[in-house]
């Protein structure tokens, strides 16, 4: 099947780009590295460009559109590394106010961590949507300088919490797969001008396999991201997020690998999208949780599962 964007789709995604691009480019990305802050004033012009209220209806003063152009827009602010609680920001829109315009910050507990709580103007509470409290949570070193985290003393995980849950995980599958296509891009340019022996390191058949193994997960994660865009279906979401995670940790190790030591130095981005890619790999509806969701799937399919004694089996 093809999931190609029509053309309001693909003008919302270059606008989309072409706005971080402006407002959120490398300089201002080492900028909120070193300062650890949040830009207000990036997230107003969210707001102002409609980022935030994307699905929320026209009568509610929102964008009015879907959940595949919302995918099509975290897509690219995962390949910006846009900082920030953006997921909750953008489910609380249309219920806390000035979340749709920017003008609040909202974070949400998550597998007993809230990213950017010092910096939020409010906590997603509503038990319908898997959100809890903050209350007397910590501050704990995140390995990602671009996501600060609180754990919440004694917090177990969140239930997924139907369909705000559900939409929570794709939008995280989303922002995982512009970060591996990202990445796959730098190991490719890496490639074509870094030289070793008189020849670009791309030259050599390891490097290549590197980077094509980087491109198949790229684009089997974008075929399932787009499908469960399309499909909303809280399985196709599951599988979304498996190969999603899986295709912006990899991809951003084996980028790494092509880049070698220089990988890890502050001059390259590279290390970022793999810290902010373990960080997301830890949300709600990844992990070990997808894989149960996917295997209870396919055990309530199994018409041998649901009779043992069907195609001829024995209950001895």
């Amino acid at each position: 099947m093809r999931f190609q964007p029509t053309e309001n789709q693909s003008a919302l995604r270059n606008g989309v780009r072409g706005l971080l691009e402006r407002r959120f480019g490398r300089d201002a990305l080492w900028a909120a590295v070193a300062s650890g802050r949040l830009d207000r004033e990036l997230w107003r012009a969210l707001g102002d460009a409609g980022f935030f209220a994307l699905r929320l209806p026209e009568s509610d003063g929102g964008v009015g559109l879907g959940l595949p152009e919302a995918v099509l827009a975290f897509e690219e602010a995962g390949r910006a590394l846009l900082p920030g609680p953006l997921i909750a920001t953008h489910l609380a829109a249309g219920t806390v106010p000035g979340a749709a315009e920017g003008a609040a910050v909202v974070t949400a507990a998550d597998e007993g961590f809230v990213e950017w709580l010092a910096a939020a103007d409010s906590v997603g509470e509503e038990p319908a949507d898997g959100w809890r409290t903050a209350a007397g949570a910590v501050p704990v070193r995140s390995v990602d300088p671009l996501t600060p985290l609180h754990r919440l003393p004694g917090a177990r995980a969140v239930e997924d919490g139907g369909v705000s849950g559900t939409v929570a995980s794709l939008l995280t599958a989303a922002e995982q797969l512009g970060s591996a296509g990202r990445t796959g891009e730098l190991a490719v340019q890496h490639a074509r001008v870094r030289e070793q022996f008189g020849r670009p390191v791309g030259a050599f058949q390891a490097v290549q396999h590197l980077c094509a193994d980087l491109l198949v997960r790229v684009e089997v994660a974008r075929a399932a991201v787009y499908a469960a865009a399309v499909t909303a279906d809280p399985v196709d979401i599951a599988a979304a997020r498996l190969l999603a995670d899986e295709a912006a940790v990899r991809g951003a190790r084996d980028c790494l690998q092509v880049h070698g030591g220089m990988g890890f130095t502050w001059e390259s981005e590279v290390h970022l999208h793999l810290k902010r890619a373990w960080v997301r790999e830890r949300r709600a509806g990844g992990g070990a949780a997808g894989a149960e969701a996917l295997a209870a799937d396919l055990l309530a399919g199994d018409p041998l599962t649901a009779n043992p004694l069907a195609a001829g089996s024995s209950p001895h």
